[in-house]
């Protein structure tokens, strides 16, 4: 009877294995299956344009990068451009030489890395760093009003960015943060004992606080007075955590597809429409590692010696984890004039009845934390409804204290606008290409209306809020914080 149980149990056993490893298989063939639907790769989707920095790259210094980025682009040139054939002013693909999106077609390319000199002596120097999938013209409008104050200021383009989105496809953090140490090497060569300030949006932000963390524990690196972070990335979706093993599949199985996550018009001449998978790697990976790097700092009592932080942040974010700034990073550091502003929903009446997401109590207990260890700021409508209902007001919690105070703001919010994204911070409603309309290409109030399925944009994209009404506010507090005044107008939005 034993035998005859122990043979029984072992056929169920391997039945039960079987089963399992048959469901895996079923799984990962309908992953495949679905995953593989996706329109069709084209060039820039799969060409490896070598001349891109890695940190195993031939370069030590600025002057190097930027040669080498100059031979990337005339890479982007002979390999995509040359064989995509010219486009007119209708076409909407930012690959065909002369389209209406063609960025090379403007007097100035912001995909590149771009220097803006102190008009005189400089009083600071600022380091912008943009977001994924992103180039550094994200950072255009806030570089040039800083350098109009009197920086000297340094819009790096990050290695993957600017170029095709299979660049992405390759670079990794590790590339990434090479290329900003280079950046800040440079800046303070530059700027001499001037002050020092890392700028970071989304990616960018994390990338700042990765070299502000690394400072600490390599003293050899020059360290910043300050950093300001917008959209910061410090925690993602957990899918991301799974973005690698996509890859894999497809590496493994031969399906070129499978290195996007999203396959789409290129319709953006900055910033990609195509996401490839391991960009969504690398950004898991960089969040653990400031995670980690925190936690090491922390327990060696070292956090005190980060610089201050100024962060701005939408209470709703669909790309990155608004709460996880708070626990991962602010919650941990010691008193050290570090404040976080979050912009709360547009609270119009109409609207709240509608809402999937509501931040409301989370905003409520973090002004009411016991032993706040940093200055909170929320941007907030200054009256449920009525007249002024749009209009805004601050409340503030100081560091160190319970005591709110609230001032009113002259700004409103725009009828039509129920929340900030994640992509809007950095963008004026001037923007020429995100703001609300009347330039060139109007991006940011896109709005075709018809039958769904019929265009190659996504409902989702149109409706995404892409330029911030407090963008004035954004500015004002950076200015000041990298101890500039606003003393001159930067130049007016650059006409293609």
């Amino acid at each position: 009877m034993k035998r005859l149980a122990r043979i029984s149990f072992t056929m169920v056993r391997r039945a039960v294995g079987y089963g399992l490893l048959g469901a895996v298989i079923a799984l990962v063939g309908v992953a495949i299956y679905t995953l593989t639907r996706k329109a069709d790769l084209e060039i820039w989707h799969t060409v490896h344009l070598d001349e891109e920095f890695t940190r195993k790259s031939d370069v030590t210094d600025f002057a190097s990068y930027l040669a080498l980025e100059e031979r990337l682009f005339k890479q982007l040139d002979e390999e995509i451009y040359a064989k995509t054939g010219p486009g007119d002013a209708n076409t909407i693909n930012r690959y065909q030489r002369g389209s209406r999106v063609d960025s090379t077609s403007w007097k100035t390319n912001w995909n590149r890395t771009f220097v803006l000199p102190a008009a005189t002596e400089a009083k600071a120097g600022v380091l912008l760093l943009h977001g994924m999938s992103d180039s550094p013209y994200s950072m255009r409008a806030l570089g040039q009003s800083l350098n109009a104050s009197g920086a000297t200021v340094i819009g790096l383009r990050i290695p993957g960015h600017g170029t095709i989105p299979s660049g992405l496809v390759h670079a990794t953090c590790e590339d990434m943060a090479a290329a900003v140490r280079i950046a800040v090497r440079h800046l303070r060569e530059t700027i001499g004992d001037k002050p020092l300030y890392l700028v970071g949006y989304s990616n960018g932000g994390a990338l700042t606080v990765e070299y502000a963390l690394a400072c600490i524990e390599d003293p050899s690196l020059p360290k910043a007075d300050g950093m300001a972070l917008l959209s910061p990335e410090i925690g993602v979706s957990p899918a991301a955590a799974f973005a690698v093993w996509q890859g894999r599949l497809g590496r493994w199985f031969g399906y070129e597809k499978l290195a996007y996550t999203s396959v789409g018009l290129e319709y953006d001449p900055y910033k990609y429409i195509s996401f490839a998978t391991n960009a969504g790697d690398q950004a898991h990976r960089i969040t653990v590692e400031i995670d980690k790097k925190i936690a090491r700092l922390q327990e060696a009592g070292k956090l005190g010696e980060l610089p201050p932080i100024l962060a701005f942040q939408s209470a709703v974010d669909a790309t990155v984890s608004t709460p996880a700034l708070v626990s991962r990073l602010f919650a941990r550091l010691p008193e050290g004039g570090h404040e976080l502003v979050l912009f709360d929903i547009n609270r119009e009446v109409e609207i709240e009845h509608v809402l999937q997401k509501d931040p409301r109590e989370e905003l409520g207990e973090l002004l009411l934390d016991a032993k706040p260890t940093f200055t909170l700021s929320i941007i907030t409508n200054r009256g449920e409804e009525g007249a002024e209902a749009a209009e805004v007001r601050m409340k503030v919690r100081r560091a160190g204290t319970q005591n709110i105070k609230t001032e009113d703001l002259d700004l409103a919010w725009p009828d039509d606008t129920f929340s900030l994204s994640h992509v809007a911070l950095p963008f004026p409603e001037s923007d020429i290409l995100y703001g609300s309309g009347g330039g060139h290409l109007t991006l940011g109030n896109l709005a075709y209306r018809g039958e769904r399925g019929v265009i190659r944009i996504p409902p989702g994209d149109m409706l995404r809020q892409r330029w911030n009404p407090f963008y004035s506010l954004i500015e004002e507090r950076v200015q000041g914080f990298c101890g500039l005044d606003k003393t001159a107008t930067p130049p007016a939005n650059p006409t293609p």
